[in-house]
């Protein structure tokens, strides 16, 4: 049987991994999937990726492509959430900021240099006209829990995550959302390591099969936000409003999107130099 390592957050997005772990779906096929949860986020998967520790991830999409141009050995190999991801803007409950404006020029908490977190700050200080260089500054916390007690200390003054994920935290009065930001792009993709690309083409095409024939009919999976809910710790009104924004995809990351993400990025500096789509992706 082969082992095949693979990571992700651990959130409401990869319930569906789940379900085919627990129905021994790949273990069917001979393939013995291993599951490891990332606290830290994507700057700790990239990570995982370059040391091959993980054979695949379920990572940002700007996060990977910002590592394979800086020389992660990885490539994408499909999208896995195609709607944008919309993240929050969060302060503690008792700050005094009120507004995005307050925020510049404070400190924005983050899980790891090259998170989505890190970025996201990016894209936000962008959409509100901020400078860069003067308005950006920055305290790695290393995860949620990590940003919950530096917002609570005062070490950072706001923290970008997933709205969904972090509800519940703010529902208990210890964040408060003051604004959303959604990506431009869709939010997930499955990375895999050049190497496991090159050697093991058979056992990826097998493990989309499998997770595609899952997320395709996700949604009418029978009480999935009952699931959902109780797994995770969220009100059942907002995972049926988080259902009804999220689309899973079983396609490729398309050139027009990847560029895109690239162009994004290299205007706000994020990175130096750009790569064509087929260095970026692999095409199984």
């Amino acid at each position: 049987m082969k082992q095949v390592n693979i990571g992700g957050v651990p959130e409401h997005f990869n319930l569906a991994w789940y379900l085919a772990l627990k129905s021994g779906a790949f273990k069917d096929v001979n393939i013995n999937l291993r599951w490891k949860d990332y606290y830290g986020g994507t700057g700790d998967m990239c990570k995982a990726l370059r040391n091959e520790e993980i054979d695949l991830a379920v990572i940002l999409t700007e996060g990977i492509i910002k590592d394979i141009v800086e020389g992660n050995p990885s490539s994408i190999v499909q999208v896995f959430v195609k709607s944008p991801l919309i993240w929050g803007v969060h302060v503690a409950a008792d700050s005094t900021y009120q507004t995005i404006d307050d925020l510049k020029g404070t400190k924005a908490a983050i899980s790891r240099y090259g998170s989505g977190s890190h970025l996201m700050a990016y894209i936000n200080a962008k959409n509100n006209a901020w400078n860069l260089d003067a308005d950006l500054n920055f305290e790695v916390v290393k995860n949620l829990d990590g940003a919950v007690e530096a917002l609570s200390n005062k070490q950072a003054d706001y923290f970008l995550w997933e709205k969904f994920t972090t509800k519940p935290i703010v529902d208990d009065g210890v964040f408060r959302r003051i604004a959303n930001c959604p990506t431009p792009w869709p939010c997930f993709v499955i990375a895999a390591s050049n190497t496991f690309v090159e050697n093991h083409r058979s056992e990826l095409k097998t493990i989309l099969n499998i997770i595609n024939t899952i997320t395709a009919d996700f949604k009418d999976i029978p009480s999935i936000d009952k699931t959902i809910s109780n797994r995770y710790g969220q009100k059942i009104e907002d995972v049926q409003q988080w259902l009804s924004l999220t689309e899973w995809s079983q396609d490729v990351l398309d050139e027009k999107t990847t560029l895109n993400v690239q162009d994004e990025l290299y205007k706000l500096r994020i990175i130096e130099s750009k790569l064509p789509y087929k260095k970026l992706t692999a095409n199984l």
